[in-house]
């Protein structure tokens, strides 16, 4: 019996052990359990917050930064290609053959424009040079000699050591060493020299066979008005010299300084020969800045021997 008790007793003891044991895996296992469930929900959590804020931050910055950039950078780019044009509608009168002033400090070439080389003809080239009166070949001689030193147009010059001189510069300066000591020095005073003296002819019409172009003769000076726009009285804007006619072409050419008038239709800047020919109807609103045949006339003093 003594054994049989003891047996009885250790084997409770083992079931007991092992029921202890059990529980106890079990609590382990169940402790074991949960612990991941959380630390995937953790998980989660982490990785879905972090990647949102940090994408949504950089489109915001990337967005507004290229899109001031570039518009202004267009605009500017836009607004400077279009006030070009418009220097190019104001040189747009150029080819009509018409003064424009330059400014006193450009050089013998007006504002370096580009043009054809200045023209000079022989006595021999005119038509009936041989009959004209002593004193008018004498100036128109003057003249000539001038347009062989490659003188450019020069406003405010009358002087061919300066390089180039402006239309009634060359008047004065040829009148001048010539013998007539009294000849204004601008367009304006020459046109009223002239017509002080009554052999002013006044021209209306704008064809080139009008009969006021009938006593036209070699020496007179021819007036303009309208080739540039000026404030004075009279407006009388440009002068030259009449040639008489080409003995090649049989046109009508003058001589004297200008900023753009042609020969053979090709402009030419400074002192040359040029072709004589009547502008065409304006083509402006503005009567100031349209050219104008004045009129001719004798040079005061000038013999006819």
């Amino acid at each position: 019996m003594k054994w049989l008790l003891i047996f009885a007793i250790l084997l409770s003891t083992i079931s007991i052990s092992r029921a202890a044991e059990e529980s106890l895996g079990t609590k382990i296992k169940k402790g074991f359990e949960p612990s991941p469930t959380p630390s995937r929900k953790h998980r989660k959590k982490k990785t879905t917050p972090t990647p949102s804020p940090t994408p949504s931050p950089k489109q915001k910055k990337a967005s507004p930064s290229p899109s001031p950039s570039p518009t202004p950078k267009g605009k500017s780019k836009r607004k400077k290609p279009s006030p070009s044009p418009s220097p190019a509608t104001e040189e747009s009168p150029s080819p009509t053959p018409a003064e424009t002033p330059a400014p006193p400090s450009s050089g013998s070439r007006a504002s370096g424009k580009k043009a054809w080389p200045n023209v000079s003809l022989s006595p021999d080239e005119i038509a009936d040079y041989d009959s004209y009166p002593s004193k008018v070949r004498q100036i128109l001689d003057a003249g000539l000699a001038l347009t062989k030193q490659n003188l450019g147009y020069t406003y405010g010059s009358a002087d061919p050591k300066n390089g180039g001189m402006d239309c009634s510069g060359f008047i004065y300066y040829v009148l001048k060493q010539n013998g007539f000591p009294d000849v204004p020095r601008d367009s304006s005073q020459q046109y009223v020299w002239v017509r002080k003296s009554g052999n002013f002819k006044a021209v209306v019409s704008r064809k080139e066979d009008s009969f006021e172009l009938d006593d036209l003769k070699p020496g007179d000076l021819l007036f303009w008005r309208g080739t540039y726009n000026i404030d004075r009285d009279p407006p009388i804007t440009h002068t030259m010299i009449y040639l008489g006619r080409e003995k090649r072409t049989k046109k009508r050419v003058m001589v004297g300084s200008s900023d753009g008038r042609t020969y053979n239709g090709k402009q030419r800047w400074g002192v040359s020969v040029f072709d004589f020919k009547m502008p065409p109807p304006p083509t402006s609103g503005d009567a100031k800045i349209s050219p104008v045949f004045v009129g001719y006339g004798r040079i005061p003093g000038l013999s006819e021997d």
